[in-house]
């Protein structure tokens, strides 16, 4: 019998698609992470977090993960489940008024997920954080590391200004603006 030849964009089928996942969490390094998230870059990035925490009653977190550890990708686990495993081991949750929102990057995946506080999750819909992720998405794609980072903060403030404006007060910074290389 003849295989019928595979149609341009037909999906592989599963066990592969695993295992080539699996090959590019092994391949991806930390020193190419290190590369397209300079230190300039992240000083940026912590700068942009803490500007943008001026601008609403917020908390923004930023990490970057090169690539899963082993267990979790023999386990086949998600970005966006890793995403969540995060904001819970970064206390994320643990704002007075529920309020902190993880920028998360999977570079091995080339994925980005947003996981907002129930506070946030109440009043922004996942549509809304889905469209600033594509944003993101598009920036790194291009190779355009700074200007996506930063598309990201300003996303995520625009949400969060129009949701959760500042507080009279100046707003206490709960969580640090120091982006996270994992």
């Amino acid at each position: 019998m003849v295989a019928e030849p595979r149609a341009a964009g037909e999906a592989r089928g599963p066990a592969l698609q695993r295992l080539l996942r699996m090959l590019r969490h092994l391949c991806c390094t930390r020193a190419g992470t290190h590369r397209l998230f300079s230190p300039q870059l992240l000083e940026q990035i912590e700068r942009g977090c803490a500007a943008a925490e001026m601008r609403h009653a917020g908390e923004i977190r930023f990490a970057v993960e090169t690539a899963l550890p082993l267990a979790p990708l023999w386990h086949a686990v998600t970005p966006r489940e890793r995403a969540l495993a995060l904001f819970a081991q970064l206390h994320m949750w643990d704002t007075e008024h529920n309020n902190g929102v993880l920028i998360y990057v999977l570079r091995a995946d080339r994925a980005v997920e947003i996981i907002a506080d129930r506070g946030i999750n109440a009043r922004v819909s996942p549509a809304e954080w889905q469209s600033v992720c594509r944003e993101v998405q598009t920036h790194y794609r291009a190779g355009r590391f700074a200007e996506g980072s930063q598309a990201a903060i300003a996303g995520v403030a625009a949400l969060l200004e129009r949701h959760f404006p500042a507080l009279r007060t100046a707003p206490a910074n709960e969580l640090p603006n120091q982006p996270i290389l994992l």
